[in-house]
């Protein structure tokens, strides 16, 4: 029988706990879970003698790979993978896999939700502005920044894209405005949905020249990565700009410096909330634990990342 190790410091709910255990138990596999572990150690000694990992935000470094000996495949129950070790994956002949998709609407709906809440001032009793007739841009146009597009054109919005990546004709079959740099997106639109992967070419790429090309009512919306944010020259801006806002589902580590100095023009959930939904997560668990009984029967690797 073949075993699959659910490993989650930040367990799934427990609707995503049962959908899995369902595809698992009809493909006649064993479901192994580990929740809420404190220790390293745990996670290695459980990984000793499973046949696939599913993980959220969990790290899945060279260590855990080496100590999983039957492993063939891991999968990261969301979009974002940074947090799986791929060249340990692929020199240890594992399968990496994501769940693209899965968590998109819900990351989308916060990220408009962000931009209603700053653009009424964090609803402090005050005047504020509207969505409607601003132009937004959206930078990397996949599943999230589809359905970001989608949900602005509902709020009246004027949407734009910049994505070298994507077909030009699918984005103005979206009514989509497409741009061709990210220099322009960001000179042309008050709003930036931000979307982009964090890696080498990525991190700390939202600069200072960047940000400051912006037009007056500036503001940032991040349900990216914070890495992707040059922190010192994010500062500057916000030094620079009295019009200039940022929300971030994930805080950056000068938060503190900016809550101390620019009260109101920023907003940063408690936590990664992008997939905080009951939704999302049963859609990622299910995801995971169905691609996970395709590769092994059927040698699927539609979701591959390594």
């Amino acid at each position: 029988m073949k075993k699959v190790l659910v490993a989650t410091e930040k367990p799934f709910a427990p609707a995503a706990v049962d959908q899995i255990k369902e595809v698992l138990d009809k493909a006649n596999y064993d479901l192994v879970l580990l929740e809420k572990y404190t220790d390293k150690a745990e996670l290695l000694k459980a990984v000793e003698d499973v046949d696939a990992l599913i993980v959220r935000s969990d790290k899945v470094t060279k260590e855990v790979v080496d100590a999983a000996k039957n492993l063939k495949i891991v999968v990261r129950a969301g979009a974002g993978y940074d947090n799986l070790d791929l060249e340990a994956c692929t020199a240890n002949n594992v399968v990496a896999m994501n769940t693209p998709g899965q968590n998109s609407n819900a990351v989308a709906e916060l990220a408009l939700g962000m931009m209603v809440m700053i653009a009424r001032g964090n609803y402090n009793g005050k005047a504020g502005t509207e969505l409607k007739g601003k132009k937004i841009g959206i930078h990397a146009y996949g599943n999230v920044g589809q359905l970001v597009a989608k949900i602005a054109k509902g709020f009246g919005m004027e949407v734009y894209a910049f994505d070298p990546f994507v077909d030009a004709e699918k984005v103005e079959k979206d009514g989509v405005i497409q741009v061709n740099s990210v220099e322009e997106l960001y000179s042309t639109c008050q709003y930036i949905s931000l979307h982009i992967p964090s890696n080498e070419k990525t991190k700390k790429s939202i600069d200072f020249d960047l940000l400051n090309k912006m037009p007056k009512g500036a503001t940032l919306v991040n349900t990216a990565r914070k890495e992707v944010i040059n922190e010192e020259e994010l500062l500057n801006v916000f030094a620079e700009r009295e019009d200039f806002r940022y929300v971030s589902d994930i805080a950056p580590d000068c938060k503190d410096e900016i809550a101390e100095k620019y009260e109101g023009r920023f907003f940063f959930t408690p936590k990664k909330m992008g997939a905080q939904t009951a939704e999302a997560n049963i859609n990622a668990g299910e995801a995971a634990a169905n691609q996970i009984v395709d590769f092994i029967e059927n040698g699927n690797t539609t979701f591959k990342v390594n």
